[in-house]
């Protein structure tokens, strides 16, 4: 696992997790034509270097971006792993952005509206520019262990939004969580991208409790690391494979100017 990127980073791309949007001209052929959201007005700004606090927040039809790399827009914009992003520059890892914008849209925005705004966002702004690619890449597959899964069937409506908490530091409770959104949620818990194989297809109930890399366990108490915890308390295994992924190829980007 990928003992680098923070627990914040894995609530952003979590964020996105509650729903998947399709690279913009690639829309399911029987969706409906609609009109995309877009920022009506956004301001970018780099980040200062001693801040340590990031976030994605909204409030209504307005939109905070706090202290992210593009790496991590990106992946929030796409519902995709930092590994499915190829050929990228170095500044996307290392420069940091704060983003505030109002959508060009009343009420309340969806999880799918922020994605559209911010892939509009970086295409207009950061002229980012990629082509999507098919390549057999190292992944890590959700399968369910010996003795079937230990899940509890949520009894929450099947059409709100899963809420996933925690507190950074090796717990998290999911609700209403299918094993798609489980998975993307933890992307950036792990050095690979993420596929279900569990063949499970509703939505559920569950703590996960875990010690990440490089922190010493305290006591003997102290929960296992994350592949075991999510076999003994989840009843699912992850298995280390080779397999098809999308990636995204960076043809061009550039860093915005300061408004």
């Amino acid at each position: 696992m990928n003992a680098g990127r923070s627990a914040l980073v894995a609530a952003c791309i979590l964020f996105t997790a509650l729903c998947s949007v399709p690279v913009r001209g690639q829309a399911a052929a029987a969706a409906p034509q609609i009109t995309a959201p877009a920022f009506e007005v956004a301001t970018i700004k780099p980040s200062d270097p001693m801040k340590r606090n990031r976030g994605f927040h909204v409030n209504g039809n307005r939109v905070n971006v706090e202290n992210q790399d593009v790496t991590t827009l990106i992946s929030v914009a796409y519902s995709i792993h930092p590994k499915q992003i190829v050929n990228a520059p170095d500044w996307f890892n290392t420069a940091r952005w704060e983003i505030d914008g109002v959508a060009d849209k009343e009420g309340k925005l969806s999880v799918p509206d922020v994605q559209l705004m911010l892939q509009k966002l970086l295409a207009d702004r950061f002229g980012l520019k990629f082509k999507r690619e098919q390549r057999e890449i190292p992944v890590y597959a959700l399968t369910v262990a010996k003795g079937g899964p230990k899940l509890e069937k949520s009894k929450s409506d099947p059409n709100a939004l899963p809420d996933q908490h925690g507190n950074g530091k090796g717990r998290m409770q999911f609700q209403n969580t299918t094993m798609t959104v489980f998975l993307l949620g933890m992307q950036s818990e792990f050095d690979r991208p993420l596929v279900d194989q569990t063949g499970l297809d509703g939505h559920y109930d569950f703590s996960l409790r875990w010690t990440p890399d490089g922190v010493a366990a305290g006591d003997a108490d102290a929960p296992p690391g994350m592949f075991t915890a999510i076999q003994e308390q989840l009843g699912l295994k992850i298995l280390p494979v080779k397999a098809p992924a999308n990636v995204l190829v960076i043809e061009s980007a550039e860093k915005p100017s300061a408004n």
